[in-house]
């Protein structure tokens, strides 16, 4: 039986022609900053975000830690939504290594506005944490951030004198779905990450971009935290290969999706959010089934899916193609769902 992968944008493997181009690349010793195929990478990294530097690092979760680590830091909060991946999926690492203390806002979908930080921020005392930062997300949950907030936050923050961070895990979808370019939505905040082992297909790694200043001191938390590496260049090719040939193709992994939460409002036994699937990542729930026998179920006839929360996780991406994901939505159109 074929199994579809459908957990995540990370599931997928190098193609050929990346593995190629690792396999080819120029490569020095990084930490010396003596790496020539890094050094592209990253200067293409800042140029896409239109920051002036950026930085190589294993992870997203590492690029976000470091970002609040050197715009906040011990004794300091930042302003997020309550369903960021900061809150949910980083360990509580801001707090327990950045010592920045998170306060969570609870809003639709993870989309914070001006509005919602009314009020909230610390000018600090002596026995009082001090605001430092906003964190967003773009996408959260596959859903892009309405430009109109971040640009509402981003001016609330200076006339706050706050620093604005943005998870863009995966910007690039953002920047498919709308046609707004990634350098208008990095416009908007201080700091920005982006992944390239998600929706781009590389095997590892992400970008921290800014200011020279601050790209500085992220590169001194870096490497305190364990994170610089000897001959990345081979890493990097992999990155630069995916930012020349699998940006445009993520408009296929929103196409698919929209084509799979057809298929399963077609189903009639799954509730989907539609308005949500926007980019790559669909969520529904089985009001008559709890979600984990629903992925039991999907994974019995050879999809593998994800939960968040209460609800279940479809993720298009790299390795499912057109003839799978019309695989994928017969599978789907000719289950039924029963509770047992």
């Amino acid at each position: 039986m074929r199994v579809f992968d459908l957990r995540s944008d990370t599931v997928t493997k190098p193609t050929k022609a990346m593995r190629m181009a690792m396999a080819n690349a120029e490569v020095g010793d990084d930490v010396y900053r003596e790496d020539p195929t890094m050094g592209e990478l990253e200067a293409r990294a800042a140029a896409l975000t239109g920051k002036e530097s950026a930085l190589f690092v294993p992870s997203g979760c590492m690029g976000n830690l470091i970002a609040l680590f050197v715009q906040a830091g011990r004794g300091k909060e930042v302003l997020t939504a309550s369903a960021s991946h900061i809150i949910g999926h980083e360990i509580g690492s801001l707090a327990a290594i950045a010592g920045t203390l998170p306060i969570t806002i609870d809003v639709p979908r993870g989309i914070l506005s001006a509005d919602d930080l009314a009020g909230r921020v610390k000018a600090g005392s002596y026995d009082m944490a001090t605001t430092a930062v906003i964190s967003v997300e773009n996408t959260i949950g596959g859903y892009c951030y309405p430009i109109e907030n971040l640009a509402g936050i981003k001016a609330f923050a200076e006339d706050h004198d706050l620093r604005v961070h943005m998870d863009g895990a995966r910007i690039f979808n953002a920047q498919v779905a709308t046609g707004i370019p990634v350098k208008e939505w990095a416009s908007y905040a201080d700091s920005i990450t982006f992944c390239l082992s998600k929706g781009l297909g590389a095997p590892i790694g992400s970008l921290l971009c800014g200011s020279k200043a601050f790209i500085d001191e992220a590169l001194t938390v870096r490497k305190m935290l364990g994170g610089g590496m000897r001959q990345t260049g081979i890493l990097a090719a992999a990155g630069l290969y995916a930012l020349d040939h699998h940006v445009e193709r993520l408009s296929d992994d929103h196409h698919h999706a929209q084509m799979i939460a057809q298929s399963l409002k077609k189903s009639g036994w799954a509730e989907v959010d539609m308005e949500g699937v926007q980019t790559n990542i669909i969520f529904f729930t089985v009001p008559s089934m709890e979600t984990k026998a629903v992925v039991d179920v999907l994974k019995e006839h050879g999809i593998l899916a994800n939960t968040e929360a209460n609800v279940v996780r479809l993720v298009t991406n790299l390795d499912i193609s057109y003839d799978d994901t019309l695989a994928i939505c017969a599978i789907i159109e000719g289950l039924t769902m029963e509770a047992t």
